[in-house]
């Protein structure tokens, strides 16, 4: 008996945009407007990564067509699987921190409202309907960017003692 050979996972590309990537406080959201299921829901603003692409080219790419932004990117935001983190039976995204560098976002596509939220717990981003396999990706990012936080805090050059 032979083994049904394996499918290969479609791969997404997502984008932690924050305000700064050395500290960053507030993050910018985007609400879906399809498909169905997800229309109204919050998300992590990116795309299918297409044939011939990498990864971050591509999250470059969507973020410039989705909210007519440029960024600089930082840190990946690791998921528990070495493609990312599992949306579905059929794709995994990685996301990455992302800080503007050219544009004013808006909801150029696939979206109808983009805004800026604080990134602490317990606020905004915890009360939004955010797509059911984003979720934890909010809650990895939070840590992620309190260590960030943490490291640029202590490494900064403390008062000259002088």
């Amino acid at each position: 008996m032979t083994q049904p050979a394996e499918t290969a996972l479609r791969q997404i590309v997502g984008a932690a945009v924050v305000d700064s990537l050395r500290h960053p406080t507030r993050l910018l959201v985007a609400r879906r407007t399809a498909p169905p299921q997800f229309a109204g829901m919050w998300e992590f603003p990116g795309g299918k990564v297409e044939p011939g692409e990498g990864c971050e080219e591509a999250l470059l790419r969507e973020l410039d067509e989705e909210l007519g932004i440029r960024v600089r990117l930082g840190h990946e935001v690791p998921g528990p699987g070495p493609q990312g983190w599992p949306l579905n039976a059929t794709a995994v995204m990685r996301v990455w921190l992302a800080e503007p560098s050219a544009g004013e976002a808006a909801p150029l596509q696939d979206h109808d409202e983009v805004r800026w939220v604080a990134l602490d717990s317990g606020g905004e981003l915890d009360a939004l309907p955010w797509i059911p396999a984003d979720r934890p990706i909010v809650d990895a990012l939070r840590a992620l960017t309190a260590r960030l936080v943490e490291t640029a805090r202590t490494a900064a050059p403390g008062p000259d003692p002088s």
